[in-house]
């Protein structure tokens, strides 16, 4: 018996395993199921206490990419595998947004706007493809497809991780020493590291200030991975020119803080990638395929790693 706890549409996912495994027997908190009789957990921000309710749980399904929500937690043993998800989805919705906040900045779209406030009629010369130069923070499985599919549009890409990577038409940086030569080669720089102890303010003043005169900022990774007073700083400065802010430290963001107000800002709130039910529910029926036969499922986070 898997146990679903998520919201909302919840029905699209019963319908999705309805269709993926109609054998599988799906229940929520509406059908106050036997605990005893729960083997898995399939959730989206579990509340505190859930897993701690079924004694003989045998896995849990994280869906999303990130596992904050997961890891650390009382009620669940890390004798138990927590497995999130690859993609399911995200890594096209993820280049869109990309493209989006590239596209503000190579097209002038954001001076743009400026003009129509100040009712200005002043054409900027635009930038070519080839003269934007993409660098991608966190190469795991979605930042991988994100980087490939950038490259193939046209754009200069590289992308940096801990352990070196061949990938097809990206230029793959590792290392602190890599980590600094992306980023003074970065006119966009995303983030789409996870969340760990190690990520968490590395996108602070120092940093930043490494990034070309002009250059601007996508995060749609972790909020606390961004040190917001030093972001402020460098857009008010102009060394940076744009920010494109999908995840805070604090979710929803306070309407007190400054990012809702900033003319080099766009806030959105944590929608870059969704989840889709259908994918989803593919990759935890076939990881559930996996875990029967004795074979390790896709997606294993790693104690030590934290994803």
């Amino acid at each position: 018996m898997l146990y679903l706890h998520i919201e909302p549409d919840q029905q699209l996912w019963l319908d999705a395993f309805a269709s993926e495994a109609p054998d599988l027997k799906v229940v929520t908190a509406e059908d106050n199921p036997d605990p005893d009789k729960v083997r898995w957990v399939a959730a989206w921000n579990p509340s505190e206490g859930l897993f701690g309710r079924f004694p003989n749980l045998e896995a849990v399904f994280a869906l999303g990419a990130g596992v904050d929500a997961f890891v650390r937690r009382d009620d669940l043993s890390e004798d138990v595998p927590l497995i999130r998800l690859l993609d399911a989805g995200m890594a096209e919705q993820m280049v869109e947004y990309i493209l989006w906040a590239t596209l503000t900045v190579q097209r002038d779209f954001d001076r743009y706007q400026q003009l129509q406030q100040q009712q200005k009629w002043q054409e900027h010369t635009a930038r070519l493809k080839k003269q934007m130069r993409l660098g991608i923070l966190g190469l795991g499985a979605l930042g991988q497809e994100v980087a490939t599919q950038l490259a193939a549009y046209g754009y200069p890409v590289s992308g940096w991780k801990r352990s070196p990577l061949e990938l097809e038409g990206v230029r793959v940086f590792t290392g602190d020493q890599g980590l600094d030569d992306l980023v003074t080669q970065s006119d966009v720089l995303i983030s789409l590291l996870p969340n760990t102890p190690q990520t968490r303010g590395l996108l602070n003043g120092e940093l930043l200030k490494k990034l070309p005169q002009g250059a601007a900022l996508v995060n749609v990774a972790r909020g606390v991975q961004v040190v917001d007073e030093d972001l402020l700083q460098l857009l008010d400065s102009g060394h940076l020119r744009f920010a494109a802010l999908d995840v805070f430290h604090e979710e929803p963001l306070p309407p007190e803080h400054p990012f809702w107000t900033h003319p080099a800002i766009r806030v959105t709130p944590h929608m870059a990638a969704a989840t889709l039910p259908e994918p989803a529910v593919e990759q935890v029926v076939a990881n559930l395929k996996k875990l029967e036969a004795g074979e390790e499922p896709a997606g294993l986070v790693k104690a030590e790693s934290g994803y």
